[in-house]
């Protein structure tokens, strides 16, 4: 593209919004360091919750704001929120009914698997445009069958290919580590696994997102020696409770209460937001799942994982 020629005011008014919100986010996004000995992360709900109740993007930003949070983990991917053809027009139109509540899109959730990975470019670039940060990887669901036929060197070479990219945006892409569910496992739900996907890669580049909630799941008490061993890879981190074996549950009824998990994340002065995740059945069988019932679950939910946060 020819950087000198004349923009249409269509672009121009795009880029300047653009340009706005990423001015926006960043002084908030820097306010997560812990200070004065407080653990006090940014905390943003992973809004693929918000599809239940086929929120727009201005209902979604009203409630965000409403229960408390500091903005969205944003799913931007095949049936997500945003799908990944759109995500040029539809993550700053999101972000700006965001920003207009004072919140922020924290975070997003991508299919993206390789710098081949349909409109994955786009999506980097927008998000780097907005000010995130962060970005997670699609190594969602691979059936053990095409995991088997899929080698490690395989999965590294891609990831070389992103993290040049990622380096180039000023970006971190993340992998989740996900306990396998049905038929299908995950690359890196096995934390000896991720270990070796990640430990040659600059964490500014390719990292961790650390899920408790499914390293529990895998490793029972052994998560701890594991969680060490990737402290220096882990740049995110995502909370939703569980009872094993795998019973995810409202906040404060699981094994979280029990672990160390905000201690350890407090200590190693972890400052990127910390994505809320609802996963278990929020709504009791049979109930219509309605925007009050919702918003008193977020409220509740954000409540315990502050007094874990205080704790720590």
């Amino acid at each position: 593209m020819n950087e000198h020629a004349f923009l249409s005011r269509r672009d121009f008014l795009a880029r300047a919004a653009l340009a706005g919100a990423a001015a926006a986010a960043w002084p908030r996004f820097a306010s997560a360091a812990p200070s004065g000995g407080k653990f006090a992360p940014l905390i943003p709900v992973f809004s693929k919750l918000y599809q239940e109740l086929k929120l727009d993007f201005d209902q979604a930003a009203e409630l965000t704001a409403e229960a408390g949070l500091d903005g969205v983990d944003c799913p931007v991917r095949p049936k997500g929120e945003i799908e990944p053809e759109r995500a040029a027009d539809e993550i700053p139109r999101y972000a700006e009914a965001l920003r207009k509540r004072k919140l922020d899109m924290l975070l997003i959730t991508t299919g993206i698997n390789s710098v081949a990975s349909p409109h994955a470019e786009t999506v980097l670039r927008t998000a780097k445009k907005l000010g995130i940060s962060y970005y997670r990887l699609g190594f969602s669901t691979n059936t053990k069958q095409k995991l088997a036929g899929t080698s490690l060197p395989e999965i590294k070479a891609q990831l070389r290919e992103l993290a040049a990219l990622n380096k180039e945006l000023g970006l971190t892409g993340v992998i989740q580590n996900h306990s396998p569910s049905g038929k299908s496992t995950y690359v890196g739900g096995d934390l000896h696994e991720m270990y070796e996907i990640v430990k040659d890669f600059n964490p500014d580049q390719i990292g961790v997102a650390f899920d408790l909630c499914h390293a529990l799941i895998v490793h029972g008490d052994d998560w701890g020696a594991r969680f060490d061993q990737l402290k220096p890879h882990i740049k995110v981190a995502y909370v939703k409770d569980v009872k094993r074996p795998r019973d995810l549950t409202p906040f404060g009824e699981g094994e979280f209460k029990n672990t160390d998990y905000f201690k350890r994340l407090k200590q190693m002065n972890l400052t990127a937001p910390l994505s809320m995740h609802i996963e278990y059945k929020w709504c009791p069988e049979g109930q219509e799942k309605t925007r009050a019932a919702m918003l008193k679950m977020l409220q509740q939910n954000l409540r315990v994982l502050k007094d874990w946060l205080a704790a720590a």
